[in-house]
């Protein structure tokens, strides 16, 4: 199994390089299909699907939703970030008022929760994911500073997971996660924050006109690894709820899409937001 895991883990790191390097429309479209599949991960967890069920109305709005929505945040950030804010704002308006047309014209078939569990799906994979595509293409170095969202997430992550094996004694949330320790998570907090000041020393503040203090990097790095500490507690939380191990089985060793990229799914936007402020561009 670890040798699985491990196999599968620098597949994934080299993929992610070939693709974020690439950037653009092969970046949106991969986000776009990662989106669809995580989406439908949830919705499976959630107990909106059934393995062997054909494709629901919900299933299908929400997909056909997520390509629009990608569709339409690359056209709009063509006139800079300032034109996407109210784009994505539409589109998620939009994409609730669909789902109430699938309640209303399908009914009695759905309830009302499920209406507000699909659009709980579609907010926390595909849109908040798509702020990889945002920062990444948004800014004029992006293709630097995105890798702060992964540094935050699966760096915090590796940082967490070796203090915890050495020193890690009292646990943070036993009932959630009980392997997590409240040392595993101080350790991946001020791993990352490290990471961030010696990625913006060698890489940000050499190849980019970007300058960041060595304090903001790290103040940086210090938030993006807390909030990937909850969104990794979030997602095994709706495990945990619906009783399910894992959300599917695509990567091998890891699982689904939503149990390798549940912490990279709520640090994307925190950092687009921080990189932004600095930035002056929100």
């Amino acid at each position: 199994m670890f040798r699985t895991r491990l196999i599968s883990g620098i597949l994934l790191v080299i993929a992610a390089l070939a693709v974020i390097l690439t950037g653009g429309y092969f970046l949106a479209a991969v986000l776009g299909v990662i989106s669809m599949i995580a989406y439908r991960e949830l919705m499976g967890a959630c107990g909106l699907r059934s393995g062997g069920e054909r494709t629901s109305a919900l299933e299908m709005a929400g997909c056909l939703l997520i390509a629009a929505y990608y569709v339409v945040l690359v056209v709009s950030l063509r006139g800079g970030l300032g034109n996407v804010y109210p784009a994505v704002m539409i589109m998620v308006v939009i994409s609730f008022l669909i789902f109430l047309f699938v309640y209303v014209f399908a009914f009695p078939k759905y309830h009302a929760d499920q209406i507000m569990t699909a659009m709980f799906c579609f907010l926390y994979a595909p849109v908040m994911l798509s702020f990889i595509y945002l920062l990444r293409q948004g800014f004029a170095q992006g293709r630097y500073l995105v890798w702060f969202v992964f540094l935050s997430s699966w760096g915090s992550d590796t940082c967490a997971y070796a203090v915890g094996v050495l020193i890690g004694k009292h646990k943070m949330t036993p009932k959630l996660s009980p392997k997590k320790s409240v040392e595993g998570a101080v350790g991946g907090v001020v791993g990352a924050a490290l990471l961030f000041m010696l990625y913006t020393h060698l890489v940000i503040n050499v190849y980019t006109d970007v300058t960041l203090s060595p304090a903001l990097s790290a103040l940086l790095g210090a938030v993006g690894a807390m909030v990937s500490m909850v969104g990794d507690l979030a997602a095994s939380a709706v495990k945990r709820d619906h009783n399910i191990k894992d959300y599917g089985r695509l990567i091998p060793g890891h699982g689904g899409i939503m149990d390798r990229f549940d912490s990279v799914i709520v640090a994307a936007p925190i950092i687009f937001i921080g990189i932004a402020m600095l930035s002056q561009q929100i």
